[in-house]
């Protein structure tokens, strides 16, 4: 079985050079390169052909995510895999959008990254479980933000319209703009909101708006 030639792309010497220290404990792979930007790394693809890359998510001249796009367009068959901290977990998406067949935390125990560099190599794709924790939890907070202000509207025996209605309230539009944003007459609106009010307990725009907010009805 052939080695697995790894290019090595981060912007921190200290981290590409640890990284490269620990493919030395295996055999099947061999460190053919090391980038320090995205930029570098298209190039590097362009002689050596590598197998397989690590890739750091920030990074001057070209961030990971890019480079992933470009490297994926063109040389479809080379894997990607992405080394990330907790708090870049906003790349994750984008780049697993881009092609990435992996996506791996930067405090990894070195063995599991052997391992995940092989198993993506070999046709494989691998999320740490932190990450495939951390994404499900973002998937999640629209659906557990929905349901908040679902049971707090039903506190007040708001129905769905006059919650429509209360969220446009909080975001400050007047009675003209709600009328426009929700499709209804003003006339309609002001109905609405008196409803609201007299629910409420509260004869004030802006006390309905902050206690709207305050109590997670928005």
């Amino acid at each position: 079985m052939n080695k697995i030639k790894l290019l090595i792309v981060d912007d921190q010497a200290i981290i590409r050079e640890g990284l490269q220290d620990i493919f030395l404990l295996d055999e099947d792979i061999q460190v053919v390169g090391l980038a320090e930007n995205g930029e570098q790394a298209i190039q590097f693809c362009e002689k050596e052909h590598p197998d397989t890359l690590l890739m750091d998510v920030r990074m001057p001249v070209l961030n990971g995510v890019e480079a992933t796009k470009i490297i994926k367009n063109r040389w479809p068959h080379i894997k990607i895999i992405i080394l990330t901290t907790f708090q870049e977990i906003q790349f994750v998406t984008e780049a697993l959008k881009a092609g990435a067949e992996g996506y791996l935390l930067k405090a990894i125990d070195p063995m599991d990254l052997i391992s995940g560099v092989k198993l993506i190599s070999y046709g494989g794709t691998f999320i740490s479980k932190e990450i495939a924790n951390l994404l499900i939890d973002q998937m999640n907070q629209p659906s557990k933000r929905k349901m908040t202000e679902e049971n707090a509207a039903k506190r007040y025996g708001l129905t769905e319209r006059e919650t429509e209605v209360l969220r446009c309230l909080a975001e400050g539009m007047n009675n003209a703009e709600i009328s426009s944003h929700l499709f209804l007459s003003e006339g309609t609106v002001k109905n609405y909101i008196s409803n609201i009010y007299a629910k409420l307990d509260l004869h004030d725009r802006l006390k309905v708006a902050r206690k709207a907010v305050d109590e997670g009805m928005v």
